[in-house]
């Protein structure tokens, strides 16, 4: 019996050996996840996800979520009789379709997600970028075949506020941050891409890692002819790789640009299919899917700004 159960216990130690090196790098750290994909509708994964979120926090990091809501969204416009319609890669967000999103986002993903990750204790708190002027935004209005095209409520991040935030984390909790912004001009409120919201809340609270979930293993080599994940770049080499890439990813990877020129340690964006893999990203020596590091002479100027 003794020797079965030593069988059985090692590798559970040997696992926890291995994290220890990285426990102890992240230890203090503030690491930005931004929650989406299947991971967002799958139950069996949701609570994974909570779970490491919550491991993340007792294992002495400082996790901040910040989520869109984009499958939710389109269900409750469809519910209210508002097509979705897409330009540019984004949601064209009438003010009725505005209220929608507001809805869908905080008193629906937003409140599901802080319960999940209260079960485990109270730990969760959820803001959206209008509180306490935690995201600014004025109107975006992207360029389609050389014309400035208007898609209604959608927004181009102005400022970051990490007032509240920095205080949620300095008290022990785990803010979850809905992706709307209040407007820096005009008194309404923008829905904004939850990457990009990602993105720049890791830069401003100076986080040690953002993390991106995917519905696919990463980045891939040579798409569509090869599913070979490329799992480390600099920010140059993915700044030349953009323009090829499918238009779902790009608000992902220029996210992770964003990051890693501003500050921010690594930016990695993982598979939100597999359960627990924010705890293989962080806490193994493979890792999985695709981590993007600052330039070698970008790191210094990073650290300077």
């Amino acid at each position: 019996m003794s020797t079965t159960r030593k069988h059985t216990a090692l590798p559970k130690a040997q696992t926890l050996i291995e994290a220890l090196p990285w426990l102890v790098r992240h230890n203090g750290r503030t690491v930005v996840i931004k929650f989406g994909g299947n991971a967002m509708i799958d139950e069996e994964l949701k609570a994974a996800f909570a779970q490491d979120v919550v491991f993340l926090h007792h294992a002495g990091l400082k996790p901040v979520v910040v989520h869109g809501g984009g499958p939710q969204i389109s269900a409750a416009l469809d519910r209210h009789g508002i097509v979705s319609e897409f330009k540019a890669g984004l949601r064209v967000t009438t003010e009725d379709a505005m209220d929608v999103v507001r809805m869908v986002l905080a008193g629906q993903v937003q409140r599901e997600l802080v319960n999940l990750l209260n079960q485990h204790g109270p730990l969760a708190v959820g803001l959206t970028g209008e509180d306490a002027h935690t995201i600014s935004a004025t109107k975006h209005t992207p360029e389609i075949d050389g014309e400035r095209v208007d898609i209604g409520r959608v927004g181009e991040i102005t400022a970051i506020d990490t007032g509240a935030i920095e205080a949620l984390l300095a008290d022990g909790r785990i803010p979850v941050v809905s992706s709307i912004a209040r407007s820096q001009d005009d008194g309404h409120v923008y829905n904004v891409n939850a990457d990009t919201a990602a993105a720049a809340l890791a830069a401003a609270l100076g986080a040690e890692t953002l993390m991106v979930l995917t519905d696919v293993e990463g980045l891939y080599e040579d798409w569509p002819h090869s599913d070979e994940v490329i799992s480390r770049l600099t920010a140059s080499q993915l700044e030349k790789l953009l323009p090829e890439l499918s238009s779902g990813m790009v608000p992902k990877m220029e996210g992770c640009l964003h990051a890693v020129r501003n500050g921010v340690t690594t930016a990695r964006v993982i598979d939100g299919r597999v359960q627990h893999s924010i705890l293989l990203e962080i806490f193994t020596d493979e890792g999985i899917g695709t981590m993007v590091v600052p330039d070698p002479e970008g790191e210094s100027c990073a650290t300077r700004n």
